[in-house]
């Protein structure tokens, strides 16, 4: 049966796949160069990864645990998202030296910042273990033979197609990574929430770090004595420029798609989970945007905890107009008919479809209760450290977080089922009289620091719910509506349709491991007569500039060089006009991860950096609609004109390979 699964999915996997969609393992890519080749890609499956040579695997990079990077240089240069480093640029602000206002470009090596808790990871190399596993041999075994093959290494075994296949990935680990560079937010952030998931757009969203390691090139902590490291592999990069129909590949570390999940999850999705979390999200950035507007001191405390909250907010409120406007739940339950009228006389799938659907009748209130649970009570500090107590903002805190507590306690006790609610909160508010009165109370020992522990019993309970829930899943690993009992499902569920849908090319869902994507630059029809180009330039960034609103104020450099016309080499003639290419779009399908991919030209050159996707492709992670699905990318001539014409830092261009 194993190699019957193992056949079958490389038969499958060679399939077309439809349009543009799909996120394919590199190492097994080989099944995917043909069709990538008819579609104008120039090179081999060897060139994209290869654990025998330098590939382009070398020079992609898991940074931050979230996002993804890529290696510009011979001495570790590394370029990913402004919002990506965005905790990291915020951790060295302050009112005196606003880098996320103003920018940040070190001007020496010496002057490059560094960033406790954050590493990045290069892949060394995955490997299937499912007959290894299968043979009996220990999961913990394979893992600590791996790690110990190299200094800093790191090691996952990671489930695919919901445990059809398991394989291996091995990562070397690099924790001295150092901030380089950054454009002032009214760039890297342009827009801000308001044109977050919106297309056109017109952020330069990107920041430079650079990767140190010991003078034996070997990941070690920080030390004034590493060394600019020195990769396999670091990325060319194109000035060519890109045009529509121009084949396009993402690398990068997408975190988390669901393209096989019943009807039953898409109903949950689009009716109750996102909708409640939409409602409590929009609360919080209510008071924390007033919070922002009434002080430059808030501004900069609640800067990554507001981009944080917005950037989820937005994505699922086109999430759920994307999954009703391509009708998901219906399409969903008619292949799910046909896939039961197929499956009705064989033994191995005759039920699966049931039980699947009883599972989650099962699990929906309790998930749904972790879930509140996530957006309110945990999303609250149990103390204020010294570096707050000791801001002179501090007082001005006050009014702000006391309004989130009670806010947060409110929703709690109107959204989580209270089958589930915890124990103390109910005590809580019996003995205040309301959830906002026993806000009060909770928020004025923590406050003062003079009782925390009342805060301490809350969390307490907060832990032993989510055991609980834990334990009725029976599973920890909840990144979506999940139990152990539906992944044992869904993994006879899956071998299941790809006996059955013979003519689908099936690829595993994302799960913060490395993929490839592969489409074109294409603009797309966003209504009835309305067609989207797939290219803006600094005109539009100009016909935005608003100095009385913070996120579309642009730097008076910018202004001026519009005014003088003078872009050096990174002018461009766009559509007659004589300008600089900022963003652009594309048919590869994204999800949370992508940010700071490489996106790669036919020749695998550098051409953009990946950020987002357009607002009415959010359901792609569930239902992918290759009309509409785009992802955004800023272009990486923008990147060198801000770093070299904004930044004064074109010693940095100086290292890297421009072709």
């Amino acid at each position: 049966m194993k190699k019957l699964l193992i056949t079958l999915l490389v038969a499958l996997c060679a399939l077309p796949a439809a349009a543009d969609e799909g996120m394919w393992l590199p190492s097994l890519i080989s099944s995917r160069i043909k069709d990538m080749r008819a579609k104008g890609f120039r090179l081999t499956a060897d060139d994209i990864y290869s654990i025998n040579r330098a590939s382009m695997k070398d020079a992609v990079v898991l940074f931050g645990g979230g996002c993804t990077g890529e290696i510009v240089s011979e001495e570790g240069l590394l370029l990913t998202n402004h919002h990506c480093g965005y905790g990291a640029i915020a951790d060295h602000s302050t009112v005196g030296h606003d880098y996320l206002t103003h920018g940040f470009w070190a001007r020496s090596r010496a002057e490059e910042l560094p960033n406790e808790r954050l590493n990045v990871r290069i892949l060394v190399r995955m490997e299937e273990v499912t007959d290894r596993l299968a043979a009996g041999e220990k999961a913990d075994e394979i893992l600590a033979a791996a790690r110990a093959e190299g200094v800093g290494y790191k090691a996952s075994i990671e489930q695919m197609y919901y445990g059809n296949q398991q394989f291996l990935f091995v990562y070397e680990q690099f924790d001295d990574v150092r901030l380089v560079g950054a454009p002032p937010s009214s760039i890297g952030k342009f827009g801000g929430d308001t044109d977050n998931w919106i297309w056109p757009r017109h952020t330069g969203d990107f920041s430079v770090f650079r990767i140190y390691a010991s003078k034996e090139n070997k990941p070690a902590a920080y030390s004034p004595d590493n060394v600019p490291y020195r990769p396999r592999r670091h990325f060319t990069i194109s000035t060519r420029g890109i045009g529509e129909g121009d084949f396009t590949m993402i690398y990068g570390f997408p975190g988390n798609t669901q393209e096989y999940i019943l009807s039953d999850a898409v109903a949950y999705i689009a009716e109750r989970s996102d909708p409640a979390k939409i409602a409590i999200r929009t609360g919080r950035l209510e008071l924390i945007g007033a919070a922002q507007e009434s002080d430059p001191a808030l501004r900069i405390h609640y800067a990554a905890r507001h981009a944080s909250i917005a950037n989820a907010w937005k994505k699922w409120q086109g999430e759920v107009l994307g999954i009703r406007r391509m009708k998901a739940y219906e399409a969903k339950c008619d292949y799910e008919r046909r896939f039961a009228a197929w499956a009705a006389d064989k033994e191995e799938y005759a039920d699966v479809l049931a039980l699947l659907k009883a599972e989650y009748a099962r699990i929906a209130d309790p998930y749904f209760a972790r879930e509140i649970t996530a957006e309110t009570l945990a999303t609250l500090p149990a103390r204020y450290s010294a570096e707050e107590r000791a801001a002179d903002y501090f007082a001005r805190l006050e009014g702000t977080e006391r309004a989130l507590f009670r806010f947060v306690f409110g929703q709690y006790a109107e959204r989580c089922p209270a089958a589930y609610r915890i124990d103390e909160f109910d005590q809580g508010v019996a003995e205040d009289g309301s959830p906002e009165a026993y806000a009060d109370r909770v928020f004025e020992g923590v406050w003062s620091g003079s009782d925390t522990t009342t805060i301490d019993r809350l969390r307490a309970g907060m832990k032993r719910e989510q055991r609980r829930i834990a334990d009725e899943l029976g599973t920890q690993a909840l990144r979506n509506l999940n139990s152990r009992r539906l992944s044992e499902l869904y993994t006879r569920y899956l071998r299941g349709l790809m006996e059955w849908d013979t003519e689908r090319a099936f690829f595993p869902d994302a799960n913060l491991t490395l993929r490839v994507a592969y489409g074109s630059v294409a603009g797309y029809e966003y209504a009835d007569g309305e067609y989207h180009k797939p290219q803006t330039t600094l005109d539009g960034i100009i016909a935005k500039d608003n100095p009385a609103i913070y996120d579309y104020d642009i730097p008076q450099a910018l202004r001026d060089l519009h005014a003088s016309k003078e872009y050096g080499r990174w002018a461009t003639e766009i559509d007659g006009r004589r300008t600089v290419p900022v963003c652009f779009l594309a048919t590869n399908q994204t999800t949370g991860g992508n940010s700071g991919s490489p996106i790669l030209n036919a020749r695998g050159e550098l051409v953009g950096i990946n950020f987002d996707r357009t607002w009415r492709s959010t359901m792609s992670d569930i239902v992918f609609d290759p009309t509409i699905c785009r992802n955004i990318a800023v272009d990486i001539r923008y990147v060198l004109f801000t770093i070299d014409r904004i930044g004064g830092a074109g010693y940095l261009i100086d290292e890297m390979t421009l072709r």
